[in-house]
């Protein structure tokens, strides 16, 4: 994609809010770690899938300073909840404070520690509308064998990264990109569920749960 045409597709979703664009800012001053906040568009997408499925009940992995936390908090209701776990205190604070700017601070449920270990202390039935990976690759199919069972049918497990810079294409991948292209072979033999590989940002899985008559 062109640098143009990247500018393009930017200005057909709407523009990030003042929240939004300090956010965008101060995580951008992080030097470095700042490319693992996912892009602006990403998070409109988010938002829609959030209100297009009527989510209530979401579990994220991988908070960093919370910009697609904020985009699935504003696409649920009032009464809605999003579990989002990390390990972070220094780039959590920063996901807070923008999250109370905003007003959706009581829809979030910040647990800090191992996710795994955060997982297995949720309940096991089957009612999270919605689940989001985007934290350490290796993780992903643990995490990913937690959460599809919690996931009620009809429901979306979203996996952020699975292009890894287009690195999980090659047969030949090590490393990040290699437990990226075997979670991706995972997901894709998955019989519970039927699922795509969309190429927004770094590549996003969208899954959704098959239903009990499937």
């Amino acid at each position: 994609m062109t640098s143009a045409i990247y500018r393009y597709l930017l200005a057909q979703a709407e523009s990030p809010d003042p929240v939004q664009q300090k956010l965008i800012e101060r995580t951008q001053a992080l030097g470095g770690p700042a490319e693992m906040q996912i892009p602006h568009e990403q998070a409109v997408f988010l938002t829609l899938l959030t209100r297009l499925i009527g989510a209530r009940r979401i579990v994220e992995i991988g908070t960093f300073t919370g910009y697609s936390t904020l985009a699935f908090a504003r696409g649920l209701p009032t009464d809605g909840r999003i579990v989002t776990c990390d390990v972070s205190r220094e780039w959590t604070t920063i996901a807070r404070e923008a999250w109370q700017a905003a007003g959706v601070e009581e829809r979030v449920d910040l647990r800090l520690g191992p996710a795994a270990e955060t997982l297995r202390e949720l309940p096991t039935d089957p009612v999270l509308d919605l689940v989001f990976l985007d934290a350490d690759k290796p993780g992903y199919p643990d995490y990913w064998e937690q959460l599809v069972p919690r996931v009620r049918p009809g429901g979306l497990l979203l996996a952020d990264n699975v292009l890894y810079g287009g690195h999980a294409a090659s047969p030949a991948a090590t490393g990040n990109a290699a437990a990226i292209r075997a979670f991706n072979d995972l997901v894709r033999a998955d019989e519970r569920v039927e699922s795509v590989l969309l190429p927004i940002a770094d590549g996003l899985t969208v899954a959704r749960k098959h239903d009990d008559r499937h």
